[in-house]
């Protein structure tokens, strides 16, 4: 099945380099480029894509009120961000509003098509530095569990679902969880359901932003 979909970046350059290693390299199919985001939402007012490349610094309209306006429009959509920033803030702001993803411009071609496929087939795309931060901290989680569980974690997760929500923050998907924590995939995938139900949210995105803005996985 082809992935349509749209490059929302204001550099030229970018927009189109973007779409010929993406086209030249994928069945990926770039539908339509947008210079800002008040055309990016234009374009999804003519045509629904599968994803959105979302540039986060534009005039006009950025990135991050561009998603939330799509996202409350067209909740099917599915978007990942792009920036040159390396900045918490960014990730936050845009995952809160319902992108799936955010990823370096400068990122390999090849992991980006792996990233929109990744997207595309219901995962999230966890930007390499808040992988990096959320890892250390569960490495301080588990150290200081009883601790975690007693001030941190009001949702009565169990040790399985703490650990498997800092799989979860990582990036990683059901397969990779499994082999992991020695568990099956049935198993994986109680598990994950349980912790969606206990954090009363609908999927990993939004199970991951709240886990860390509740300081149940810290940022230090």
């Amino acid at each position: 099945m082809t992935i349509s979909i749209y490059i929302v970046e204001d550099q030229e350059l970018i927009r189109k380099s973007l779409k010929i290693v993406i086209e030249s390299m994928s069945e990926i199919q770039v539908i339509g480029m947008a210079e800002n985001g008040e055309e990016g939402v234009r374009l999804c007012e003519n045509k629904i894509p599968d994803i959105i490349l979302m540039d986060i610094q534009m005039p006009k309209l950025d990135g991050v009120k561009a998603t939330k306006m799509i996202k409350e429009r067209w909740p099917e959509v599915k978007v990942i961000i792009l920036t040159t920033f390396q900045d918490i803030t960014y990730v936050k702001n845009a995952m809160n509003v319902g992108a799936e993803g955010y990823i370096l411009k400068a990122v390999d071609p090849q992991f980006l098509i792996k990233g929109i496929e990744l997207v595309f087939h219901g995962g999230s795309l966890v930007p390499q530095q808040l992988a990096k931060e959320v890892y250390q901290n569960m490495i301080a989680n588990e150290l200081d569990h009883e601790k975690q569980t007693n001030t941190k974690n009001p949702y009565d997760l169990n040790s399985q679902e703490l650990k498997m929500l800092s799989y979860l923050a990582l990036g990683l998907q059901n397969k990779a969880i499994s082999e992991r924590m020695f568990l099956s995939l049935g198993t994986v995938k109680n598990y994950i359901s349980s912790i969606y139900s206990k954090l009363n949210v609908k999927n990993r995105t939004a199970a991951i932003m709240k886990a860390i803005d509740e300081s149940i996985i810290s940022q230090k």
